[in-house]
C-alpha cells in the first residue's frame, strides 16, 4: 500500500513537472520567434526605471543578490552540511549537490545555446553571446531557496501549516527578485517567467525523487 501510495505520487509530481517545463518550452518558443511576449519585454524594458542611491540601491542589490548563485548556493551548502551532522546522513548533501549542479547544467545550457542580450543593450537579439535567457536569478531563487526549506521541513519537527508558510515564503523571495530585476532592467520579463518555470520543474522533479526513496532519518 505504502509503496502503491509513492508511486502515485511521483506520478503525480512528474505530470507537474512536465507542465512546468512545457510551459518553460512554451516561453522558449516565444522568445525564439519573437512571439507576442516579446512586446510585453519591450514595453517593460522602455518604461522608465527608477533610479536608486544610496541606502536604497544598497537594499535592492542585497535583494537582487538573494537570486545569485554564490548567495543561494552557500546558504543551501551550510543548510546541508548542518543536517547532515545532525542527523548523520550524508543525503541532504547529495541532494543539495545533485540540486545545485542540475540547476547549472540545465541553465547554462540554454544560456548558452541560445545567447540572448540583455535588456540594457536596448536591443534582443540571439546567438549573439548574452546570457540573459531564461534568468538564473529567478531560476536560482524558487530551486535552491525551495530545496532549503524542502530540506528543513523534511528533517526538522516542522508541521504542514508551517511548510506551507515556508512554501509561500520561498514564492514572496522569488517574485521579489524577479520585480527587482525588472526595476533594475537586469532581464527581459521573459527571462524571468522562463527561470521560474524552469527552476519550478527541477524543484518538483528532484523532491518527488527524494520522496520516492525515503531515508529512516526524513520525518514527513
Amino acid at each position: 500500500m505504502m509503496i502503491e501510495n509513492r508511486r502515485r505520487q511521483m506520478r503525480r509530481a512528474l505530470k507537474w513537472s512536465a507542465s512546468l517545463f512545457a510551459g518553460f518550452l512554451l516561453i522558449t518558443q516565444q522568445v525564439v520567434t519573437y512571439g507576442p511576449i516579446t512586446d510585453i519585454d519591450e514595453a517593460l524594458s522602455e518604461a522608465d526605471h527608477p533610479r536608486f542611491t544610496g541606502i536604497s540601491a544598497f537594499l535592492i542589490r542585497r535583494l537582487d543578490d538573494l537570486g545569485l548563485r554564490g548567495v543561494s548556493g552557500i546558504a543551501l551548502l551550510i543548510v546541508a552540511v548542518y543536517i547532515s551532522r545532525r542527523f548523520k546522513t550524508w543525503r541532504p548533501i547529495n541532494l543539495g549537490l545533485l540540486s545545485f549542479i542540475s540547476l547549472n547544467i540545465v541553465v547554462g545550457a540554454f544560456k548558452y545555446g541560445l545567447g540572448r542580450t540583455k535588456p540594457r543593450l536596448g536591443i534582443d537579439l540571439l546567438h549573439a553571446g548574452g546570457m540573459s535567457y531564461p534568468s538564473g536569478h529567478a531560476s536560482n531563487a524558487i530551486f535552491i531557496w525551495g530545496i532549503i526549506a524542502y530540506l528543513i521541513y523534511r528533517y526538522a519537527h516542522v508541521d504542514r501549516y508551517r511548510g506551507r508558510l515556508a512554501s509561500a515564503g520561498v514564492a514572496t523571495l522569488a517574485l521579489t527578485v524577479c520585480t527587482v530585476s525588472l526595476l533594475r532592467n537586469t532581464h527581459w520579463f521573459s527571462d524571468l517567467f522562463g527561470g521560474l518555470l524552469l527552476g519550478g520543474a527541477l524543484l518538483v522533479l528532484v523532491i518527488a525523487i527524494d520522496r520516492y526513496f525515503p531515508s529512516d532519518s526524513q520525518l514527513h
